[in-house]
């Protein structure tokens, strides 16, 4: 089924071999791929495959390396599989508004036909509406989950019908995941071929300063992402803050706190007077509807707080998105937010 889906261009090409990749012996004097000899650390190319993140990875994740591949964050691996599956100014992708930008964005980049398929007001995935718009040149359904920016994760039964009916690849983000009462789909990736499930170590990680993502696949999808990927995406100090995440003790206890004072600060901000509506959230942030968002924007940036104005997105009006913060930083927004009329 995945060969079917791939552009004819990528199946026939031949992926770039760098020196690292020919070579996989043991050698102490490397004279093979130009660098410099002077050592200082970072004279060498990076390892083009990231072995030792992909072991760590695949320990915790519970897949095979072979499963893994890890891009300049989400944004690159997004561009790989609209390289990979869509033909430009041929195939379409879906996509469920409100949602991510860069899924239009990479589209737009790649000549790729975008159709929306927008969630209900609950924000849940609208079944009809996708397979109305879906046809033989849908490639690609994004979907969020928890979604980005209404917070909330999307019922994996409806996720699991598209995995079933739509015979193109399924890609679902998890950015948010580790906030979410639910667990990742990654264990259904040996039921569904055509699932992607895409990750990053710029939230629960706290490592948004890195720009690393990661995509689950499977190995079949791996490999066709490989082929097309630069040699050395992933640079040697990246790597080495990954290793050094993953490696955090602190990660769970730090997860934990950003749910509780998520809690804390959604019951409080529900009790003002000219807040509508507090939406449950699985994401390290809350969707909030105002009597007046541009108002309640301008009146926190005056303090110094900066949040996001989210109105003009599809069942967003009026709405602000406030990322949880340090304990100090949520009571001095609290505090701020009370003294507004």
């Amino acid at each position: 089924m995945i060969d079917q889906l791939i552009r004819d261009n990528v199946k026939a090409m031949k992926p770039y071999a760098s020196a690292r990749h020919e070579f996989t012996g043991q050698g102490s004097v490397f004279l093979d791929a130009n660098e410099s000899p002077f050592q200082n650390g970072i004279n060498r190319y990076p390892d083009p495959l990231q072995s030792k993140v992909l072991e760590k990875l695949s320990i915790i994740k519970g897949i095979d390396k072979d499963q893994i591949i890890l891009g300049n964050g989400r944004d690159e691996i997004i561009d790989w599989v609209m390289r990979v599956f869509c033909e430009p100014k041929e195939d379409n992708i879906i996509v469920c508004p409100p949602t991510y930008g860069m899924y239009k964005v990479s589209a737009a980049v790649n000549n790729v036909e975008i159709k929306k398929a927008p969630l209900l007001e609950n924000f849940q995935l609208d079944l009809i509406g996708i397979k109305e718009h879906a046809n033989d040149n849908s490639k690609i359904i994004f979907i969020c989950s928890p979604n980005n920016p209404s917070s909330n994760l999307l019922n994996r039964d409806d996720i699991k019908s598209i995995l079933n009916s739509f015979e193109g690849i399924v890609v679902v983000d998890e950015a948010y995941i580790d906030f979410s009462i639910q667990e990742s789909l990654i264990d259904l990736l040996d039921s569904f071929p055509n699932l992607i499930i895409s990750q990053t170590f710029s939230k629960a990680r706290a490592s948004a300063g890195i720009r690393l993502g990661m995509a689950f696949a499977s190995k079949a999808i791996i490999n066709y992402l490989r082929k097309i990927k630069p040699p050395y995406n992933i640079n040697d100090l990246t790597a080495k803050a990954a290793l050094d995440q993953l490696e955090d003790k602190n990660f769970e206890s730090n997860v934990n706190n950003i749910i509780a004072q998520r809690e804390l600060v959604a019951k409080e901000i529900s009790n003002l007077s000219f807040v509508k509506k507090v939406f449950k959230s699985d994401a390290n942030f809350l969707l909030i509807k105002m009597d007046n968002a541009d108002l309640r924007y301008e009146q926190l940036l005056e303090k110094g707080i900066v949040v996001r104005n989210r109105s003009k997105e599809l069942h967003c009006d009026n709405c602000l998105r406030i990322t949880v913060g340090t304990e100090e930083e949520n009571l001095f927004l609290l505090t701020t937010l009370k003294t507004f009329q």
